[in-house]
C-alpha cells in the first residue's frame, strides 16, 4: 500500500493523537505508522470494510474521543450523543411520561431527526440489537467502557446493510487497558431533584499475546416531578395558568337533559345551536347526599377553583431509570496472524413512570356488547334510569408502570491475515447474539369487567353497609373472584363516605389490578469478512473487501391478558409476534487513481455493492460509490452517492396494534382548524359534517376544546401490522472539503453539504396526517378509514396502520472547525460544530400534491431546528484544566393556542404557507442557548476532581404549546434548570 504523508493529514492527527478532537472533529481518526500497517492493529474506519493505515475517508465521521466524554456533564452515552449538531428529536425520551409499548424507559439516537429506525448503531462495528420496532436502545452500553464514538453521517446500507439511512453511530470500547480506573459522579438541579448518581470501575490486564478489560458500573438517575418546574406545573404552563384543566377530574359527575338522565325539579336551558339537546354536566355538591338529586348543580369548568383538575399535579416532567452493567472484553493472539476477539455485555436497566389517575369517561367504553352506566338500581343512583354518560378521574390512584430490561450480548470471532507474494490479506469470521427480556409491570388502570359490577345493582343491607346485588339475590362483598364492591364515582377524592375510593384499601384492590407485559427480542449474527490490496495503480494500491451475513431476528411483546381481551383501561392491544431471515454479501472496492501530481496530490474513488435476501420481501441491491481529491497538500474535496433501505419491522409486519387516546387538531374544527382559514378545507368538512355551522372538535370529557392537538374522548386502533410493506428507499448525497491551512497552524475545518430522499417511507399513520390528507389536500382514499359521530360529528372512529406511502427529502449542511493553540498561559482549544438544514419536505402520500415544510416547525411528534450549533473552548495548564460549552438551539414555529384568545402568543396570526396544510396562525418562538462550565484538577495521587455546572445561567426555552418531545408546554431537548455535578476519577 502506497503511504504517504501531507500537512493536512499530519495536522488531523496530531490533534486526534493528542486526545483534543471534540464533537466538531474533523472526521479522521488516528493513523497508525508504517510499521504497524503489517500487523493485526490496523483499523477500520466507520463507512468501510477496508483495513488500513489512513483515516481520511469520503464520508463525513464525526470521532467522540473518551477526553470529550470525561469532560462535559453529560454521562450517559444517550445523553452525549443528543447533543451532536446532527442528533435529531429522538422517538422516545423521559420527557414523555405518557410514552409506554415495549421501549418505555429506553434512550434512542435520530440523526437528522429521520427517526432512530434509521439510524444503524453498532459497538466495535457489529449491531446492537433492536426492538420489534427495529429500535436500538443505546441505554445498555456503559459509558465508562466507551473509548471512543465514531458517527458516519451519511448512509452506508451497502456496508452494514439495513437501517442506516440516515447514518451510523459506531461506539468503540476501550481495550488494551492496563490498571484499574474508578470513577463516581454526582449531581443535581438547583431545586433540589433530579440527582444523578453514578459509579464505576474499570479493570484491564496486558500480556504479550493478549489483553482483557472489564468494567462494572451503576448508575441512577431520580425523577423531576412536573410541578416542580413553572412550565409544566400547569397544563398549558405558568403563562396561562388556568387553561386545558381537565373536566374529566377527580369530582365525579353525570351528563342530565330533559331526556336523558332528568334530574326531578331541575331547571334545564333553552335550545341553542350549540347544545340542542339541553345537556348539562352535574356534579355533587360539596357535603352533599349522593342519592338526593337535589344535591346535585352544574359542573363549574372554571379553574382553579371549578370542577375541574390540574392532571400536571401527578406526573413526572422527567422519569426515573437505573441501571447495572457489566462488559467484558478481550483479544487472544493464538498465532503471529490469527486472533481471537470477544466481548460480553450483561446489562439490567429498571425505568418507571407515574401520571394521572385515569380519567373514567363511561361514554368512551359503552357499546353494544359493554353497559357501563350506573344501575338504576344502584344505591348511588340519583335518578330512577341507568345513567350512560358519567365520569371521575381516579384520582385515588395515579397510575405507575415499571419496566424491567435484561440485556444480554455475546460476540466472538477470529481474525487475522495472511500473506500472498508481497500483498497482506485481512480477514475475519464472528457470531454475535443479542437478546432483550422486558417485563412491564403497571398499577392504575381500571378492571372494566370489575367496573361495570361496581355500578351496578346494589343495596344497603342490614349491617347499614352497601352491598352489590340486591337484598333478594345479594353478592359478597370483597375484591376476590365472585365478590364485589359497589363504587359510588360521585363522591370527589378527599370525601370518605360509602362507595368512595378515597380511604377504601378494598375497593382500590377490586377495581385496580396489577398488570404484567413480557417482551424478548433476539438478534443472531454470522459474518465473514476478506480485505487486502489486489494490483497497484498509479496512486497506489487498488483494494477490496467482501463479506457475507447470515442474520436473524426474532421478537414477541405479549401484553398483559386484561389488556389482551380490551377488559382495562390500559385499552386493548393484541400481542406481537415474528421476525425474519436476511443473507447478504457485499463488495467494496477503493482505487487510488492518482498521487503526488500537481492539482491531484491523491484522487482516490471508492465503490461498494451489497445484495440482501430477505425471507419476507425478496431481494434488493443497493451500491454506493465515493471520492477524495486533494488538489494540495492541505486542501481535501470529498463526497459520496449512495443508495439505501430499510426493511419492514417484526412490529411493522407482525403487530397486533393498541388502542390509545391519541392528541390531534381537526381541521375540520373552526377555531383551531386549517378551515379556520381555508376555505376550500371549509367546504369539505361541511359536506361531510351534518350541522358544520355548530361544529367544535371535542375532547376529554366531550366537551369543545380549549387548544390545538386536544387529546380525543375516544380510543383509537393504531400501530396495526400491514404483512405487504415493502422496503423503504433512499439515495443519499454528500459534497464538501476538509482544510487544514499551513498559514495558521493548528486549524481545521470542514464543510459538508448532504442530501437524503427517502421513497416508499414506512410511516404509522396519524390521525392529524389522515385527517389532513383528506380535507387539506382533498386525497379521497384517506377519508375512508374513519368515521363522525352523526349528530355532533367529533371522529369517533379511526384505524391507524402502516403503510408505504410517504416522501422525505432532506438537504443540509455541516460545518466543523477546530483550532488548537500553544501559549506561555496555557494550551487552548476551540471546537465548533454546526448543523444547518436548508430543506425537510415532506408528503405524507405519492398522491400529495404539495410538501409539508418541516424545517422550523414544532409539532407533538418532535421538532426539527433550522441551526443547531455547538462549541466548545479549552484551557490545560499543568495539572489544571477548564472548558466552556455553548449549545445553540435556532427559533421555532407552532400553532398558536388561539389567536383571539391568547394573542400575545401569536406573533403571525396571518400566516401564509406553501402547502394550504401549513397555513395557520402560528407563533415564533425565539432561539436558545446554554452554556456549560467544567473545572478539573490532576491530583498528585493519580487522581483527578472535576466540578462543572450544564446550563450554567440556568436558562429555560420557550414554552412550546405544540409539546414536542414531551408531555408539556416545553421541548422535551432543551434543559429543564441549572444542572451542578462534581466527578472524581481515581487511577490506579
Amino acid at each position: 500500500m502506497n503511504l504517504k504523508t501531507t500537512k493536512l493529514r499530519d495536522a488531523i492527527t496530531f490533534a486526534l493523537v493528542a486526545g483534543t478532537t471534540s464533537l466538531v472533529g474533523t472526521g479522521v481518526a488516528v493513523a497508525q505508522d508504517s510499521a504497524e500497517a503489517t500487523t493485526l492493529d490496523r483499523i477500520q474506519v466507520t463507512g468501510s470494510r477496508i483495513r488500513q493505515v489512513e483515516m481520511e475517508t469520503a464520508q463525513p465521521v464525526l470521532t467522540i474521543t473518551r477526553a470529550e466524554i470525561e469532560n462535559q456533564g453529560f454521562q450517559s452515552v444517550a445523553d452525549i450523543l443528543q447533543n451532536i449538531s446532527a442528533a435529531g428529536t429522538p422517538s422516545l425520551s423521559r420527557a414523555s411520561p405518557l410514552s409506554a409499548g415495549e421501549t418505555a424507559g429506553g434512550q434512542f439516537i435520530s440523526l437528522r431527526g429521520l427517526g432512530a429506525q434509521r439510524t444503524l448503531v453498532l459497538v466495535n462495528g457489529k449491531r446492537l440489537g433492536i426492538s420489534t420496532g427495529g429500535l436500538q436502545d443505546i441505554s445498555t452500553i456503559p459509558s465508562s467502557i466507551v473509548e471512543r464514538i465514531e458517527v458516519l453521517k451519511d448512509g452506508a446500507s451497502t456496508i452494514y446493510g439495513s437501517d442506516a439511512i440516515a447514518g451510523v453511530v459506531n461506539i468503540i470500547t476501550r481495550s488494551n487497558f492496563e490498571g484499574v480506573e474508578g470513577n463516581v459522579y454526582y449531581g443535581q438541579y438547583d431545586e433540589g431533584d433530579g440527582s444523578v448518581e453514578r459509579g464505576d470501575i474499570v479493570l484491564g490486564a496486558v500480556s504479550d499475546r493478549g489483553s482483557i478489560t472489564a468494567a462494572f458500573e451503576y448508575s441512577k438517575e431520580n425523577a423531576v416531578r412536573a410541578p416542580d418546574r413553572p412550565f409544566s406545573r400547569f397544563p398549558q404552563g405558568d403563562r396561562y395558568p388556568n387553561l386545558s384543566w381537565t373536566s374529566v377530574g377527580e369530582v365525579g359527575g353525570f351528563v342530565s337533559s330533559p331526556t336523558q338522565n332528568p334530574v326531578p325539579g331541575f331547571v334545564y336551558p333553552d335550545p341553542t345551536g350549540s347544545n340542542p339537546t339541553q345537556s348539562v354536566r352535574l356534579v355533587l355538591r360539596d357535603g352533599g347526599n349522593p342519592q338526593n338529586p337535589a344535591d346535585y348543580r352544574v359542573q363549574n369548568l372554571s379553574a382553579p377553583d371549578g370542577d375541574v383538575t390540574n392532571s400536571s399535579e401527578q406526573m413526572d416532567l422527567r422519569t426515573p431509570t437505573e441501571s447495572k452493567s457489566i462488559f467484558v472484553s478481550g483479544s487472544y493472539d493464538l498465532t503471529d496472524n490469527v486472533r481471537f476477539r470477544g466481548d460480553a455485555n450483561y446489562t439490567n436497566r429498571t425505568s418507571a413512570r407515574t401520571v394521572a389517575g385515569y380519567p373514567f369517561q363511561s361514554a368512551s367504553f359503552n357499546s353494544p356488547t359493554a353497559d357501563f352506566s350506573i344501575s338504576p338500581d344502584s344505591a348511588f343512583n340519583p335518578i330512577d334510569e341507568p345513567i350512560a354518560n358519567w365520569w371521575r378521574r381516579t384520582w385515588e390512584v395515579p397510575r405507575y408502570s415499571e419496566s424491567d430490561l435484561d440485556t444480554l450480548r455475546l460476540t466472538g470471532g477470529l481474525e487475522g491475515f495472511f500473506e500472498v507474494g508481497d500483498r497482506i490479506f485481512d480477514w475475519d469470521v464472528s457470531y454475535l447474539y443479542n437478546s432483550n427480556k422486558v417485563v412491564q409491570s403497571s398499577y392504575g388502570n381500571l378492571n372494566l369487567a370489575n367496573v361495570a359490577r361496581s355500578v351496578g345493582a346494589s343495596f344497603i343491607n342490614a349491617d347499614g353497609v352497601v352491598q352489590c346485588g340486591t337484598a333478594a339475590n345479594p353478592i359478597a362483598l370483597g375484591p376476590d373472584a365472585g365478590q364485589c364492591m359497589p363504587w359510588n364515582p360521585f363522591l370527589s377524592s378527599g370525601t370518605v363516605g360509602p362507595g368512595g375510593l378515597t380511604g377504601n384499601q378494598a375497593l382500590q384492590d377490586y377495581l385496580f389490578q396489577e398488570e404484567h407485559a413480557t417482551g424478548e427480542t433476539t438478534t443472531n449474527v454470522v459474518s465473514a469478512n476478506i480485505a487486502g490490496t489486489l494490483f497497484p495503480i498509479q496512486g497506489g494500491d487498488v483494494a477490496f473487501a467482501l463479506g457475507a451475513e447470515h442474520r436473524r431476528e426474532r421478537g414477541e411483546f405479549i401484553p398483559d391478558a386484561l389488556s389482551v381481551s380490551g377488559n382495562s383501561t390500559n385499552l386493548a392491544s393484541r400481542p406481537t409476534s415474528g421476525g425474519y431471515e436476511v443473507n447478504e454479501i457485499y463488495t467494496e472496492f477503493q482505487i487510488p487513481l492518482l498521487a503526488d501530481l500537481p492539482g491531484a496530490q491523491e484522487l482516490v474513488l471508492t465503490a461498494a455493492t451489497r445484495y440482501s435476501d430477505y425471507d419476507t420481501f425478496g431481494d434488493t441491491i443497493n451500491s454506493k460509490f465515493g471520492f477524495t481529491w486533494r488538489p494540495i497538500d492541505s486542501l481535501m474535496v470529498r463526497g459520496t452517492w449512495s443508495e439505501g433501505f430499510r426493511a419492514p419491522t417484526i412490529s411493522n409486519l407482525y403487530g397486533g396494534g393498541s388502542q390509545s387516546f391519541v392528541s390531534y387538531t381537526d381541521p375540520c374544527d373552526p377555531v383551531y382548524g386549517a378551515a379556520r382559514s381555508n376555505a376550500a378545507t371549509a367546504a369539505r368538512c361541511a359536506a361531510a359534517i351534518a350541522d358544520y355551522a355548530n361544529f367544535r372538535q371535542l375532547q376529554q370529557g366531550f366537551v369543545p376544546s380549549t387548544s390545538s392537538q386536544p387529546q380525543t374522548p375516544v380510543a383509537f386502533f393504531q400501530g396495526v401490522a400491514n404483512p405487504n410493506l415493502q422496503p423503504e428507499t433512499s439515495i443519499s448525497k454528500t459534497l464538501g472539503f476538509v482544510w487544514s491551512p499551513g498559514f495558521v497552524t493548528g486549524l481545521n475545518m470542514s464543510l459538508d453539504w448532504w442530501q437524503i430522499e427517502i421513497k416508499d417511507m414506512i410511516v404509522a399513520d396519524t390521525a392529524g396526517q389522515m385527517l389532513t390528507d383528506c380535507y387539506v389536500e382533498n386525497i379521497a382514499e384517506r377519508c375512508v378509514d374513519f368515521s363522525r359521530d352523526s349528530v355532533l360529528g367529533y371522529v369517533n372512529s379511526m384505524n391507524l396502520s402502516t403503510r408505504n406511502a410517504a416522501i422525505q427529502e432532506v438537504e443540509g449542511y455541516d460545518f466543523d472547525l477546530s483550532y488548537r493553540l500553544d501559549t506561555d498561559f496555557g494550551n487552548l482549544s476551540l471546537d465548533w460544530q454546526t448543523t444547518y438544514i436548508s430543506r425537510n419536505e415532506f408528503w405524507s402520500s405519492s398522491s400529495a400534491a404539495l410538501p409539508t415544510q418541516n424545517v422550523s416547525f414544532a409539532s407533538s411528534g418532535g421538532s426539527t431546528f433550522r441551526v443547531r450549533s455547538n462549541a466548545s473552548l479549552s484551557w490545560t495548564l499543568g495539572d489544571f484544566g477548564a472548558t466552556w460549552g455553548v449549545r445553540y438551539y435556532s427559533g421555532l414555529k407552532e400553532s398558536c393556542l388561539s389567536a383571539v384568545s391568547f394573542p400575545d402568543q401569536c406573533s403571525n396570526p396571518g400566516y401564509i404557507a406553501g402547502n394550504p396544510s401549513q397555513t395557520r396562525a402560528i407563533n415564533e418562538s425565539g432561539s436558545v442557548t446554554f452554556n456549560d462550565l467544567q473545572l478539573r484538577w490532576n491530583a498528585p495521587w493519580n487522581a483527578t476532581v472535576g466540578i462543572g455546572a450544564n446550563n450554567v445561567f440556568d436558562r429555560l426555552g420557550p414554552p412550546m404549546y405544540s409539546q414536542p418531545n414531551a408531555n408539556f408546554p416545553y421541548n422535551g431537548e432543551f434543559d429543564i434548570g441549572r444542572f451542578v455535578y462534581m466527578r472524581y476519577q481515581q487511577r490506579f
